[in-house]
């Protein structure tokens, strides 16, 4: 909790920091990566970086945070810090890094504000910054405790390598060890790091893709335009690369987008293009487990042949006692199909559905809107974004 003093402080100043966050973020990481740039090569996205979504995160996220506790005292925002600790420790981010960021953070705070930065100001903020972090620190411990068995970056060979799309591929891995496979939880991601021509050791995240209980790992990659810009530079590798005999390090599983208690829950699963990967696994979950709710399953792709998985979406809905299914296309529908982009007004929705969405972000802020719009509650809307979340501060 925000001390009373600092409280009062930060609610004075936030609508200065607020306006000055995206100059502060701006600089703390020049300063940063100026200071360790082994940060930038082997630890943080140098596609984000140079695209300014990874600034736009921080800022939102900080924001987002220091109003919480202002307006909520006697809480913590702890989706969001979830979601944030999760991706942190897919990374392997050490509690000795939070120390590093406070530096150059508070560094970039004075430059930009300047004599506002009175020691009362300065106080208050590092109040919020080290409540911040402290949670995140210990999120982050129990996730790592939690995945003992499989801690760290682990070899993986590739055993198949299956074309899905023009541009998307799956590949099917198994420990190079030997040893055991831990399980994962529908709906949650793997990062893996390559080592990319200029020797830089960069990380991505991927869905897992294949059933929860399989004894291998199966995840879906979607080639990104540009490869020889950081935007792309990981997909690409990966599409050029990777055969199977090829040995990839991953981390153990992570993410909070995970099914949970929705034995009697009607369930909408929401996609769009390469968001696909985390319903496959929902759905084999859920035909695995006898789910007998509804579920809707939802998607939407530029045409049939841009859709990824179509066949184990159909397969695995297929499975369910009580499933449905609506695939929007832009072009080339087929007869069973819909022209167009999704849309929810055309889709039965039970009372009390429960709905999980992945894909661009324009597609998942339509498509709650019209959940909400068609009764569910927002707290029963559930979401993955791919790359650093712009929706956080907004949720």
């Amino acid at each position: 909790m925000l001390s009373v003093q600092s409280a009062a402080t930060v609610r004075a100043t936030l609508p200065a920091v607020g306006a000055a966050i995206g100059e502060i973020t701006e600089r703390f990481y020049a300063g940063l990566f100026t200071a360790h740039p082994e940060l930038l090569r082997d630890l943080f996205n140098r596609g984000n970086q140079a695209a300014g979504t990874q600034r736009q995160a921080l800022a939102g996220s900080i924001a987002a945070f220091a109003t919480h506790l202002v307006e909520h005292p006697d809480q913590r925002p702890d989706a969001m810090l979830s979601r944030i600790a999760h991706k942190h420790a897919s990374l392997g981010v050490a509690p000795e890094q939070y120390p590093i960021v406070h530096e150059h953070l508070f560094a970039a705070i004075v430059e930009v504000l300047g004599e506002a930065v009175t020691p009362e100001v300065a106080a208050a903020w590092d109040e919020v910054y080290w409540l911040m972090a402290n949670a995140l620190i210990a999120i982050e411990r129990r996730l790592y405790e939690e995945s003992a068995d499989d801690t760290g970056w682990r070899e993986w060979e590739v055993t198949e390598r299956v074309t899905e799309t023009a541009d998307v591929i799956t590949l099917r891995l198994r420990p190079v060890d030997g040893g055991p496979v831990r399980g994962f939880r529908a709906g949650q991601y793997v990062s893996v790091r390559v080592t990319l021509p200029d020797g830089a050791r960069q990380i991505r995240q991927y869905s897992l893709s294949g059933a929860p209980g399989a004894t291998e790992r199966q995840l879906s990659v979607k080639r990104v335009s540009g490869g020889t810009t950081p935007e792309g530079e990981v997909s690409n590798h990966l599409h050029a690369r990777v055969q199977a005999g090829t040995v990839l390090e991953l981390s153990a599983p992570y993410g909070d987008l995970v099914l949970d208690d929705v034995t009697d829950t009607p369930l909408l699963l929401a996609s769009a293009g390469i968001g696909v990967t985390p319903m496959i696994a929902m759905l084999a979950q859920l035909a695995e487990d006898g789910h007998r709710a509804l579920v809707t399953v939802v998607h939407g792709d530029r045409s049939p042949a841009d859709h990824a998985l179509r066949n184990d979406h159909e397969a695995y809905a297929a499975k369910l006692a009580d499933g449905t299914v609506h695939f929007f296309y832009e072009q080339d529908a087929e007869p069973a199909d819909r022209s167009g982009l999704v849309d929810l007004t055309v889709v039965p929705v039970e009372p009390g559905t429960r709905a999980y969405l992945c894909g661009p972000l324009p597609f998942m802020r339509a498509v709650r809107t019209q959940l909400i719009e068609r009764g569910v509650a927002p707290a029963d809307i559930h979401y993955e974004v791919f790359g650093p979340d712009l929706w956080l501060a907004q949720n």
